[in-house]
């Protein structure tokens, strides 16, 4: 394995709050107890390929600032080789357990579809040999149905069914790979599933064509042994102007509607959330409580930018919060916490990578600790439980249970007469958070 990150440690140590080595973990110590489990069974932290590895540095203003020691190679399979050596040596080094890619990321495409499956068991064979050498594991894979031209009017949703057979042909590939390499999850993220026009789109065909190889991906990933979860990455507007997985809720009721709601659960995007309107613990929430929050990209987005800006987690109060979310459904089975997150243009350096992660995975950690506390001490629990304990008994219990009717609603107003206002304490309840944060 070549060194592409000399500058840096064989390990990142865990140093606590008083270092000031910025190559140094403040407060996420893998081994520390939290409860019953430790940071690293909580945080099931994995680096995203594309970004850390493949990403340039471009934006919707200008090309690459980045330059990349493992992407010099002329030859397009030499290249993949050296990424492939440069993403385990800086997770060895990062001390993170797990990785995520799509397929187009880790080989080249190739000039025919079998010479594309042929690039990817390459990679995959010497992939292999990298995680048994280093314990490191693959979260989930997916395929990158939305960068090739083809692509242009969607994948699953091409109105073309040479298109769509084309990114058949790669979620099959995929999948295959994901087996091999022992990935949990699998995940879907209709980059192009979208439209920008009624006026030459059939709605309602090219759902259902998504559901067609939804269902033809279950069935396959079954038949060669995959036991993970499917999951579905929501994500609004961009970079079509209405997205068929627009948030958490459009999911749910997509996989409702076709019968797919058994094999399926969400991965939820901190930053997709800010593009659909909503916050972060908003959308984790909503997969929740459906059952159905399976994994987590950790990043942040910037409100005032209308791009997937795929920031690094920074803030403390979000990563609590959406801690919370995770520590109430006991972890997340299948999924893990992703950085599909990316340094800044102006963040060239190779070792700016290890301060980004080193800093999500510190926020997190902090985060983590913040809601165990609150979890522990019961801080909204207890406020909740008292807000709708009228629903527990006499009348308000019987509307829940399905037993109450309207003219029987409309008696008990009239009786009861005007209710009394009571105070939310939105406040003082966000002022106990602070505390928390600040104090943990």
């Amino acid at each position: 394995m070549n060194t592409y990150f000399p500058e840096v440690p064989e390990r990142i140590p865990y140093e606590g709050a008083g270092s000031d080595n910025p190559l140094s973990f403040k407060y996420y110590d893998a081994q520390a107890k939290v409860g019953s489990k430790t940071m690293e069974q909580h945080l099931k932290f994995a680096v995203a390929y594309w970004h850390t590895f493949k990403g340039t540095g471009a934006d919707p203003f200008g090309g690459g600032s980045l330059t990349r020691a493992w992407a010099t190679a002329t030859n397009p399979m030499d290249a993949a080789i050296q990424t492939l050596d440069a993403n385990f040596e800086f997770i060895s080094k990062l001390g993170i357990r797990y990785w995520c890619f799509h397929d187009r990321d880790i080989a080249p495409e190739g000039a025919t579809v079998a010479e594309s499956r042929d690039n990817l068991s390459v990679v995959v064979e010497k992939a292999l040999s990298y995680q048994k050498a280093t314990g490191v594991k693959l979260l989930w894979g997916t395929a990158n149905c939305f960068s090739h031209a083809r692509y242009t009017h969607g994948a699953a949703t091409n109105p073309d069914p040479l298109v769509f057979a084309h990114a058949a042909a790669q979620v099959r590939a995929a999948l295959e790979a994901t087996v091999v390499l022992g990935g949990t999850g699998y995940v879907f993220w209709g980059g192009r599933e979208g439209y920008s026009s009624l006026l030459n789109t059939d709605m309602k065909h090219e759902r259902e064509q998504i559901a067609a190889l939804l269902h033809m991906a279950v069935a396959y990933g079954r038949s060669i042994g995959f036991k993970g979860t499917f999951f579905i990455e929501p994500k609004p507007r961009e970079p079509t102007t209405h997205q068929y997985d627009y948030d958490a809720a459009t999911v749910l009721g997509f996989l409702r509607e076709f019968d797919l709601l058994d094999d399926f659960a969400l991965n939820i995007e901190a930053n997709h959330a800010t593009l659909a309107g909503h916050t972060f613990h908003h959308e984790l929430q909503v997969a929740s409580d459906a059952g159905k929050l399976g994994s987590i990209d950790v990043n942040r987005g910037d409100p005032t930018c209308g791009w997937d800006t795929d920031q690094f987690p920074a803030d403390l109060s979000e990563a609590a919060l959406a801690m919370m979310v995770v520590l109430r459904q006991r972890g997340l089975a299948h999924g893990g916490l992703n950085f599909d997150a990316k340094v800044r243009r102006g963040s060239f350096d190779s070792t700016d990578l290890f301060l980004a992660h080193i800093g999500g995975m510190d926020t997190f950690a902090r985060g983590l600790v913040v809601a165990h506390r609150l979890l522990e001490d019961k801080v909204f629990a207890k406020p909740m439980s008292v807000r709708y304990s009228g629903y527990k008994r006499g009348m308000g219990k019987r509307i829940l249970s399905g037993a109450a009717t309207l003219t029987e609603l409309e008696a008990y107003a009239d009786r009861d007469g005007e209710p009394e206002r009571i105070s939310g304490r939105q406040e003082g309840l966000e002022n106990i958070l602070n505390r928390y944060i600040l104090e943990s």
